[in-house]
């Protein structure tokens, strides 16, 4: 079975449970217990939950509310963002150790292309379980993989034995793991385009193999390509070693609604002032602002203005943010507000790849 495009080898690594394992870690006595980062207060919100919490079905982004009904003796933790960074920094070290083609998506998890790496290892399975072993020898953390052709592969394989174990889709199974798997475990479906697949009869790879481009496009627009390539193993995103940023944001989640306009002021300087500080930091500065209003119903909405030219300073994004806020009335009582900068000036025009690339098309010689 031959791939008329070129195959790689892309290693997916994943921390386990990070943020929890991490204060697992550093405090023993927490280890075995069910832990929750962050959502200790009244209005707070789940970071990460322990393996242990998980069981009670608690699970980041849920309230601390819902997350301590569902396991009474969770132990909620202060999130420690700095120690984070700090253990990331050491996990990427242990990348770098084998190749520089190495995609962060986050302080947990990034892509590595090894398909050609500093260590001369044909095996991007050998390489991983190295790399996990070197994790857990540096950091005392244990970490998940996924190996395949593509990122999309790997992402999906990383979570297959989790927590401390790897997953490699060598490229002869390619096929039909993708035919055999769930549809809610495709990278990029959730749940409400789960229930529309289900709609549409469409619960595992292989039913979704069976539309035509034509009918995934007129039911999903522009994922309907997406959709009909990956279930095919079409996957041409390549390791990107600098992510480049879209947008840069912040925002705050408040103990108390606020009602009026007027108590919402001071909260925007202090999001702006935020703002300019990653702003600076990462040397960037953008066009469009946004405000992200987020009222006690739980309802979102936003408001955009696009300016004339860059900007990253504090009195220029509160301004505009302060224009937005009074654009219209307040409809309840806000619980949250949020600015963010995008059309950044760190776009970079795409570079046209080689017609000279080499194509690796026979499968089985294809050594993982």
């Amino acid at each position: 079975m031959d791939f008329d495009f070129p195959l790689r080898k892309i290693i997916h690594v994943d921390m386990d449970a990070f943020y929890a394992s991490v204060e697992q870690h550093d405090n023993p006595e927490l280890k075995g217990k069910p832990v929750a980062v962050g959502g200790g207060s009244k209005r707070g919100v789940v970071s990460a939950a322990s393996y242990e919490a998980r069981k009670f079905g608690v699970r980041s982004a849920m309230s601390g509310y819902l997350a301590q009904k569902n396991c009474p003796e969770l132990i909620f933790v202060k999130p420690r963002f700095d120690r984070y960074k700090e253990v990331s920094q050491q996990v990427r070290h242990v990348f770098f150790e084998y190749t520089d083609l190495v995609e962060p998506l986050s302080l947990d998890e990034a892509y590595l292309d090894v398909t050609e790496n500093k260590k001369g290892n044909p095996s991007a399975t050998m390489i991983a379980k190295e790399i996990r072993q070197k994790i857990r020898d540096k950091t005392g953390l244990t970490a998940s993989a996924g190996i395949s052709i593509n990122k999309f592969i790997a992402k999906v394989a990383s979570d297959y034995n989790k927590p401390n174990g790897q997953k490699t889709v060598n490229p002869e199974e390619v096929l039909q793991f993708l035919e055999d798997l769930d549809i809610r475990k495709f990278y990029g479906v959730g749940k409400v385009t789960a229930q529309r697949m289900y709609k549409l009869g469409i619960f595992t790879g292989r039913d979704l193999k069976e539309k035509t481009q034509e009918f995934l496009d007129d039911h999903f627009g522009k994922s309907g390509s997406y959709y009909y390539h990956v279930v095919r193993g079409i996957h041409l995103s390549e390791v990107k070693p600098e992510r480049i940023p879209k947008s840069v944001g912040a925002e705050r989640t408040f103990r108390e609604n606020l009602s009026s306009e007027i108590f919402m002021l001071e909260r925007l300087g202090n999001i702006a002032e935020e703002l300019e500080r990653r702003l600076k930091k990462s040397k960037i500065a953008g066009k469009t602002i946004t405000l992200k209003i987020k009222y006690s119903d739980f309802t979102l909405q936003t408001r955009s203005k696009t300016l004339p030219y860059f900007i990253s300073e504090k009195d220029l994004i509160l301004e505009t943010a302060k224009e937005l806020l009074y654009q219209s009335s307040m409809q309840n009582s806000v619980r949250l507000l949020g600015i963010s900068l995008a059309n950044l000036n760190t776009e970079k025009k795409k570079i046209a790849k080689s017609d000279q690339e080499e194509t690796v098309s026979v499968q089985l010689k294809f050594d993982f």
